[in-house]
């Protein structure tokens, strides 16, 4: 039995007077007053029924209190579920970095690059950038940083010749973001570590990007540099003494990427016993046409391949056909005898001389 009918029985003897009909010059009685005054006359009362708010009924399908908290339950059980099926399934991606395609202007060289603006007009990079094309992208993406403070920025960890690449072509660069914070100290590692594996960089690029470590204070010394990267002192010192050269010596090369840290050696025990005398004779081959590396290298040190020498005789089955000589610059002189060059074997003298020359010039 709901309230509203256990009330309506309770109440149902309550019985309400007949009312009078009031006098019209006379105010009209109040309530208590009125019942009195129909007892007093005789009137018999009227039984009115009470009458109460209705109750609201139950929606359809509305569950109780106990049921909405099973319900909510189940709903719970069943996230944690679908929670623990994306963390199996993200386990797989455990340690991995984001990647992006980044506009390349959006993206910075890093202060510690080790890239020498001559290496971006090598024909190594001029097919470097050819596969790039090709691929619409880089496939293999660069490491950033991003800047703090500057939204949308970030900073090369590696990858400069990549980035490069994809900014000259307009192609948006493939990169993977480093998401925790990342030191100078531990973004010099990386890509000191990425490049030597690449074995890409040249000795002089490599000794440059040690030289600005050391200069800027990230180490005190080229033996903590050393010990910071896990490599040999022997190999920091040698490349840092390929950017230690000075630069009127490095301008005698048709390109710094040439020096080798042979060549450095060479050129710096002769600086030791002469310097006046290597920068004098720098100063004069910079003004003269450019030489393979080699013969750069023996210019400065006084050693001129050949210098000295005396001639060498040119024998064709056993009769003269020819001298070859040398002057004091290193400088090689081939005279031949009258009538054994004609017209039409030029062609082929020039070809052998060539082939000769680019073998030696590719040696060194």
């Amino acid at each position: 039995m709901s309230t509203r009918d256990r009330l309506s029985r309770l109440t149902a003897d309550l019985l309400a007077p007949q009312q009078k009909v009031a006098s019209v010059t006379g105010p009209a009685p109040s309530a208590p007053d009125a019942a009195v005054e129909a007892a007093a006359d005789g009137v018999e009362p009227v039984s009115v029924e009470t009458r109460f708010p209705g109750v609201t009924p139950r929606q359809a399908g509305r569950k109780t209190g106990p049921g909405e908290m099973l319900a909510f339950r189940g709903q719970m059980l069943a996230a944690e579920g679908e929670v623990a099926r994306l963390r199996d399934a993200l386990q797989q991606f455990d340690g991995s970095l984001p990647t992006k395609k980044l506009d390349p202007q959006q993206v910075v060289p890093s202060r510690w690059s080790n890239r020498h603006e001559a290496s971006f007009s090598t024909a190594d990079f001029i097919r470097f950038k050819a596969d790039v094309e090709h691929a619409g992208g880089n496939v293999q993406p660069i490491l950033v940083r991003p800047i703090e403070g500057v939204t949308s920025k970030f900073e090369i960890v590696f990858g400069h010749r990549r980035h490069r690449a994809c900014l000259e072509l307009g192609l948006p660069v493939l990169a993977a973001i480093a998401t925790a914070p990342m030191s100078d100290l531990e973004l010099f590692a990386a890509m000191d570590r990425e490049n030597r594996e690449r074995a890409d960089l040249s000795a002089w690029e490599q000794g440059a990007m040690y030289r600005k470590a050391i200069d800027e204070q990230m180490f005190p010394s080229q033996r903590r540099l050393a010990e910071a990267l896990g490599l040999s002192h022997t190999w920091v010192r040698k490349a840092i003494a390929v950017a230690d050269l000075p630069e009127p010596v490095v301008q005698c090369f048709r390109s710094p990427l040439e020096l080798q840290f042979k060549h450095a050696e060479l050129i710096a025990a002769a600086m030791e016993s002469d310097r006046k005398g290597v920068l004098r004779r720098a100063e004069k081959l910079r003004q003269s046409a450019r030489m393979s590396a080699s013969a750069v290298v023996a210019a400065l040190i006084g050693k001129q391949r050949g210098a000295g020498v005396a001639p060498q005789e040119i024998r064709v089955a056993g009769a003269l056909a020819g001298r070859v000589s040398w002057d004091a610059r290193g400088q090689a002189t081939i005279r031949l005898m009258p009538g054994v060059v004609h017209a039409e074997n030029v062609a082929a003298l020039i070809e052998a001389i060539s082939g000769v020359v680019g073998a030696s010039v590719t040696k060194t």
